[in-house]
């Protein structure tokens, strides 16, 4: 199977406590600002092909050319970040791509045998799905649906970042966005 162009844009990790991260992450390399979305409500989940939930908080900082987000998981639902991070652990979880054809990437690792670990869906229907990647790659990749939410938050992020006066280390975002 022919190999499909992919634009990396953000690399992410499980973390424990998404505030203590931010410091973290802030006094090793001075990046900012953080943008903090916590307990996102996705009301549509698959996990390994079945209806799930999950509870979550999500930061997103740019680190030069790449975003970096740090995920904490709330609940014990499996997941794709449990599948690598039991509770108390953390660590690397994913690559993330924002492809011109979802559809297309989803059936070329397919392809390669790398199934669908979990799909996420917002209430207007868009979402990602992280594929499990493990086995070739020691993390899992996250495609997102492309659409004019995500494409947004890149863009805030980043825009953030390149006129950022060090001056406020979080925004706090509705997570509903």
């Amino acid at each position: 199977m022919t190999a499909l162009p992919h634009r990396l844009i953000q690399n992410a990790y499980v973390v424990n406590d998404i505030d203590a991260a931010i410091e973290r992450w802030h006094a090793l390399w001075g990046i900012g600002p953080f943008f903090v979305r916590r307990h996102i409500v996705m009301p549509h989940v698959r996990y390994r092909g079945q209806p799930s939930q999950i509870d979550m908080s999500a930061v997103y900082v740019q680190a030069g050319p790449i975003q970096v987000e740090l995920v904490q998981q709330h609940c014990d639902s499996p997941s794709a970040f449990r599948d690598m991070f039991p509770r108390g652990t953390e660590g690397f979880h994913h690559v993330a791509m924002i492809p011109d054809d979802y559809e297309q990437v989803l059936a070329h690792y397919a392809a390669l045998g790398y199934p669908v670990a979990s799909e996420v869906r917002t209430a207007s229907g868009r979402g990602a799905s992280f594929i499990d990647t493990r086995p070739l790659l020691g993390h899992m990749m996250e495609v997102y649906m492309p659409g004019e939410g995500i494409q947004n938050l890149y863009r805030t992020v980043a825009d953030a970042a390149a006129q950022w006066d060090r001056r406020t280390l979080r925004i706090e975002v509705d997570p509903a966005r």
